[in-house]
């Protein structure tokens, strides 16, 4: 008896619509929280969509990088199985965020998204999706012109190493514009003050958003979000997620890990991650291959897609499906009944209407 992949070609083709309609349930079960005040019930409600829809979806899904540990909320964690897991059914690494920007939930906010990216085994990768093992990473990400425009000089400009404003003229030059003119995105957090003040002082225009780390990293790549550049300190997984995506959009994070305190450095260290605290980490040390899918909807309006959108008896999503092996990018709009929609979930093992 043939396997699925032996019946098809490319089978990644055929479930990787299946990977959206886990964003879009995700989606749906959570607008419900926006702007109520609830961000744990919003991620515990779009979690149990995730799950369900993963539940309808015959192949042996692992969560390699998970959400939730970062502040006990409810979530979908790591070395969970996804999936029938039936016999001859297709693996995949996965990571997930079934809210990025759950804070941006609860405030009723812009930017936050149901994503996930997924990996099939590829010869000769051992890994396609890394498990960092600190919190926190220091992020530079930049889109594929600015990539271009290194290669073009056979010199790496950019890096986050570097002085910010050593970078940020770089990005001016890279996309000809003015240094007046580019546009940073940074999440407005206490430790980012400094980097907010330096920012201003080059002359650079500074966007800063409350949430949602995985959209923010991706946005520069994005041709029409109005974004050169993303810097700043935000969670290790919605690094690999973001890198994911630009794999498939072409463009280019760079990451360093970045402990909290001296405890954090020494545990690092202890378990034998000392040289790795030295490393920057691109896009494809953090998802490597081509066999990557990544996929997401808003939930809220983002720089990536708009939010989901209730007009009378529809809600209509919108989503994209990006594959790394053709970096072919695809925008979905889908308009749901909500008359006839059901969402299967995994707590109660049926189907619900919206």
């Amino acid at each position: 008896m043939k396997t699925p992949r032996e019946q098809y070609y490319d089978v990644e083709r055929i479930i990787e619509y299946d990977f959206v309609r886990a964003t879009e349930h995700a989606a749906l079960h959570a607008i419900q929280w926006l702007g109520r005040g609830d961000k744990n019930a919003a991620d515990a409600g779009a979690c149990d969509a995730m799950r369900g829809m993963f539940d309808l979806m015959n192949i042996c899904g692992e969560v390699v990088i998970g959400e939730g540990i970062k502040d006990n909320a409810p979530g979908i964690f790591k070395g969970e199985h996804l999936g029938t897991w039936a016999p001859g059914t297709i693996k995949f690494d996965i990571a997930l965020d079934p809210i990025d920007g759950t804070t941006n939930i609860a405030k009723g906010a812009p930017n936050s998204i149901a994503c996930l990216a997924a990996a099939s085994p590829e010869e000769g990768i051992r890994y396609s999706l890394k498990d960092v093992p600190s919190f926190y990473m220091m992020k530079l990400g930049y889109g594929p012109k600015i990539l271009r425009y290194m290669e073009r000089a056979g010199v790496e400009t950019i890096r986050v190493q570097a002085p910010l404003e050593e970078t940020i003229v770089s990005v001016a030059k890279a996309m000809r514009k003015r240094v007046q003119d580019v546009v940073v995105l940074v999440m407005d957090r206490p430790r980012h003050e400094g980097l907010v003040a330096e920012i201003r002082r080059i002359g650079a225009a500074c966007r800063m958003i409350g949430d949602g780390d995985i959209a923010a990293a991706i946005a520069p790549s994005i041709w029409d979000s109005g974004v050169d550049l993303y810097v700043g300190i935000g969670g290790s997984p919605e690094a690999v997620l973001a890198a994911a995506a630009l794999k498939c959009l072409g463009g280019e994070i760079q990451c360093m890990m970045w402990p909290r305190d001296e405890e954090e450095r020494k545990q690092l260290i202890a378990d034998g991650h000392g040289e790795e605290l030295k490393r920057v980490f691109y896009a494809d040390d953090l998802a490597h291959g081509q066999n990557i899918i990544f996929c997401a909807t808003a939930i809220s309006d983002s720089p990536m897609l708009k939010g989901v959108q209730i007009r009378e008896h529809t809600a209509v999503t919108h989503s994209v499906l990006m594959r790394a092996k053709s970096q072919t990018i695809r925008y979905i709009t889908t308009h749901h009944d909500l008359r006839t929609k059901t969402i299967y979930l995994r707590s109660t093992n049926r189907e619900h209407r919206i």
